[in-house]
Order: C-alpha cells, then sequence, then structure tokens
C-alpha cells in the first residue's frame, strides 16, 4: 500500500497545483502561484519516489525561491497603478476661478464644460476670481491648478 501511494503521488502535487491557482484567481494577492509553480517541478520530482520528508523540503525550498526571488520581479513588471479616467483629460485645461483660492484653503473653479470643482493653488499665492488658470493635477475631486 505504501509502495502505491508512493508511486501515485503526483496526484497530490496536480491537486496542490489546482488548488493554488484557484486561491491565487480568487484573490489576485500574486502569492500562491508561487506554490503552484514549485508543485509543478514537484509533480516531476514525486516520480523519482523520493521520501516524502524530502518532497515537502523541496517544495518549500522551491516555493520560499520563487517568493524571494521572482516575485519582486513580477510585481514590478505587472504592477499598474495608474488609473486613468475621464478626469484625466481634464488635465492642462484652463479653468475660471469662480471662488476665491486663498493659502491652504480650497476655493472653486469652472471648467469648460460647466462643472465647478473644489481646487486648490499649486503656488501659495491668493487667486482672485475670474482668473484663468491650468489644471496640473486631479486628486479625488479636488483640482490643483496654477495661474496662467
Amino acid at each position: 500500500m505504501g509502495n502505491f501511494f508512493m508511486s501515485n503521488f503526483y496526484w497530490f502535487w496536480i491537486s496542490v497545483i489546482i488548488i493554488c491557482v484557484i486561491i491565487e484567481a480568487v484573490s489576485m494577492s500574486f502569492t500562491t502561484i508561487w506554490a503552484a509553480i514549485a508543485s509543478f517541478f514537484m509533480v516531476f520530482i514525486s516520480l523519482l519516489e523520493i521520501p516524502l520528508k524530502w518532497q515537502f523540503l523541496i517544495f518549500s525550498s522551491l516555493t520560499l525561491f520563487f517568493i524571494l526571488f521572482t516575485r519582486p520581479f513580477a510585481v514590478k513588471k505587472l504592477k499598474n497603478s495608474d488609473v486613468k479616467t475621464n478626469s484625466d483629460s481634464l488635465i492642462g485645461q484652463e479653468v475660471i476661478v469662480t471662488k476665491e483660492i486663498l493659502p491652504f484653503s480650497k476655493g472653486e473653479a469652472k471648467t469648460k464644460n460647466g462643472i465647478i470643482w473644489n481646487c486648490v493653488a499649486k503656488s501659495e499665492n491668493v487667486i482672485s476670481v475670474d482668473s484663468i488658470c491650468i489644471i496640473t493635477e486631479i486628486n479625488g475631486n479636488t483640482l490643483t491648478i496654477k495661474e496662467k
């Protein structure tokens, strides 16, 4: 019975692959995929009928290796932190100040399409009403503007 179990232990590693891929698909945390890759190699290593304790040691070592040495590279290449929105098209456009902007306080400005936004000045100068300014960036629902 023990010999049968050892000769078919690759099914265990295949099930680990499936479980890790499902967990990765649900969580999108980019961690269990490395265990799935290590399990893929373990399918072939288990065919050599290595004792279980050595298989688990090899699996743990491979997983740790993949996490430490390949995960940072993969995260860096696959990470897309720039979420573009329709409001990003406003950057560089002109606005008219409708409420005076004082240093360390918000004012209001009207865009070309008629929407009034909260805004702050890029500099610490007072920007008066009816001044024409340029949008430099958007943080949430607040425009950062500078005088034209």
